[in-house]
């Protein structure tokens, strides 16, 4: 009868088991790897066998890479995580969406510092700059590139993700009045007719 739950797997012999200690094993790796290597070459797959564990055990600490990510550089409002919990819903009030999402995060006093404190770090830091705009560029424009499909999709996903970043440099990282005290709902009905014309621009006239 085989005992200690190793069955016929192989290679899970001598693998640490879910515990504190093993979550900061993981972290201790994945921060390491991210930052040299960037947010898309790194696996959860490389980071576990690195870290002596399971693959399952970081879905089962962390959710998913993007769950990891966040753990990582210890964000309560994780940009990727925030923006997936938008995309669902009817396509012409995606941009309303977003932005209600993204504003809720960055207004949060705790997560809202932290990402602030993260974008001033990265402005000084390449490493961490080169990992955040390769997140950004896998897990926020090709998101949206994707969700909205079409011709010039990733174009499109481009100028939304611009235009998102140049309102967080203005409101947050600047705060340029009057956009740094508006309330969400006056942000959002002001801006949210733009984002949605580079969503979704207006056909082009034929040439005659």
């Amino acid at each position: 009868m085989n005992k200690s739950g190793t069955g016929s797997g192989k290679g899970t012999r001598g693998r640490r088991r879910g515990s504190p200690d093993t979550r900061e094993a993981i972290l201790t790796v994945a921060r390491r790897r991210f930052l040299a290597d960037g947010y898309g070459p790194v696996t959860m797959r490389s980071i576990a066998a690195e870290a002596g564990v399971d693959a399952a055990l970081i879905s089962y600490f962390f959710g998913s890479k993007k769950g990891l990510f966040g753990a990582v550089l210890g964000l309560v409002a994780n940009p990727p995580e925030v923006l997936a919990g938008a995309l669902p819903g009817d396509p012409a009030t995606l941009p309303e969406r977003v932005l209600r999402a993204l504003l809720t995060a960055w207004d949060d006093p705790e997560g809202g510092a932290r990402l602030v404190l993260l974008v001033r770090a990265a402005v000084a830091e390449p490493d961490l700059s080169r990992l955040l705009r390769d997140l950004l560029e896998r897990e926020i424009v090709d998101r949206i590139a994707e969700h909205i499909g079409g011709p010039g999709a990733q174009a499109r996903a481009g100028a939304f993700g611009t235009q998102l970043a140049g309102l967080i440099f203005v409101r947050y990282i600047l705060r340029v009045e009057p956009t740094a005290s508006m309330k969400p709902d006056e942000l959002i009905a002001r801006l949210a007719p733009g984002l949605r014309a580079v969503l979704h621009p207006p056909p082009r006239p034929r040439a005659r």
